[in-house]
């Protein structure tokens, strides 16, 4: 078979088709990309063009109800600073770890009534420039496009409330919590739909919910089909209504919930989280005729060179049978992962990966 864009293997992918070779879409973090390029990578290219992996291209937009940002301490090493979701950030400029969450705006009913009032639908909420400038050119390159939502219990809880507060108002204001997912969702749709009815067409949605950590989860099944599975659902059925298809992303250990996101009709589910207790294998036996499988290499291991190496040999033949497999991390690539190791990753997926 002759090389597939990526846009052309994606489709395949998802129709359960065999292509060329597995796709493979990941992340890495800012400091492996400042390691890559001390060890030759040119300063200004694309590190998926230079490792020869596939091209995805996320269309965003703001649906942060737009409290001022404001730098609070910068240093050589991190900045301390507050973000138009009204949290403060400690984040950490050299290292491959999330920032540290510091202090929340929205942290009552009041408050996040004031906030809903900011989170209203307006053209300046898209970035028009960058879309006029490159999106002809995704298309041209057959380029994978998504449309990045954010919504649910993760941009709630860790972006604007505060994990603690959150869990406590799941319980005992559910009806709050529920309006919060309504908002932010209703505005990613309204957004999205100007997009589209401008002529920028996109493949898939995406969306990040973690909703698990090692080996449990935030909140129950039972709550979950209560208070957040509605929102999920109405998501993936606007994206099943334009033909294109709903990609999640929950981290951690959301086994009990996958049953869940099949019968709401997610396509793809992401990034089957090794460490937390997901085992990719096991999902692709139980749900791999139902769900595309996104993932599920320990990012642990990715600095362990061979142990890497022999996980992908392990598991990459079972994932990719009869197509519905997408190769990345449990997470993202460390920035323990040198240059020269990363080039035998790539080539080592490619080789296993082919069909």
């Amino acid at each position: 078979m002759k090389e597939l864009t990526t846009y052309e293997r994606m489709k395949r992918v998802f129709e359960r088709r065999e292509p060329d070779r597995i796709p493979f879409i990941d992340t890495p973090w800012a400091a492996t990309l400042e390691r890559w390029r001390k060890e030759g990578m040119p300063e200004k290219m694309d590190w998926r063009l230079f490792f020869g992996t596939d091209l995805v291209e996320g269309i965003g937009v703001d649906n942060s109800p737009r409290y001022d940002t404001v730098v609070i301490e910068e240093t050589d090493e991190y900045k301390i600073f507050k973000t138009s979701w009204g949290a403060t950030l400690k984040d950490f400029k050299h290292s491959a770890t999330v920032p540290e969450f510091l202090d929340f705006t929205v942290t009552s009913r009041e408050k996040w009534e004031d906030a809903k009032k900011r989170m209203t639908p307006s053209t300046d909420r898209v970035n028009w420039k960058h879309l006029k400038e490159n999106y002809k050119e995704w298309r041209k390159d057959g380029r994978w496009i998504t449309g990045a939502f954010w919504f649910g219990f993760d941009v709630s809880h860790s972006w604007m409330v505060g994990t603690e507060q959150f869990l406590i108002w799941l319980v005992e204001d559910p009806e709050l919590c529920m309006d919060i997912f309504n908002t932010y969702l209703e505005l990613d749709i309204a957004m999205f739909e100007k997009i589209w009815d401008d002529g920028y067409r996109f493949d898939s949605i995406s969306w990040p919910d973690d909703m698990g950590f090692k080996g449990k989860q935030f909140f129950s099944v039972d709550m979950y089909r209560e208070l957040l599975k509605p929102y999920h659902k109405k998501a993936v059925d606007w994206a099943h209504a334009k033909g294109i298809k709903a990609q999640l992303h929950s981290c951690g250990d959301v086994n009990p919930f996958i049953p869940e996101f099949i019968d709401i009709g997610i396509d793809s589910l992401n990034p089957i989280e090794v460490k937390a207790g997901m085992d990719p294998l096991v999902i692709k036996e139980k749900y791999g005729d139902k769900l595309v499988l996104h993932g599920g290499t320990n990012a642990v291991n990715w600095p362990k060179h061979d142990v890497i190496i022999n996980e992908i040999k392990r598991i990459v033949p079972g994932l990719k049978q009869n197509g519905g497999y997408i190769f990345a991390s449990d997470h993202s690539i460390p920035s323990d992962v040198s240059l020269e190791k990363m080039r035998e990753i790539v080539r080592t997926v490619k080789e296993v990966g082919a069909y």
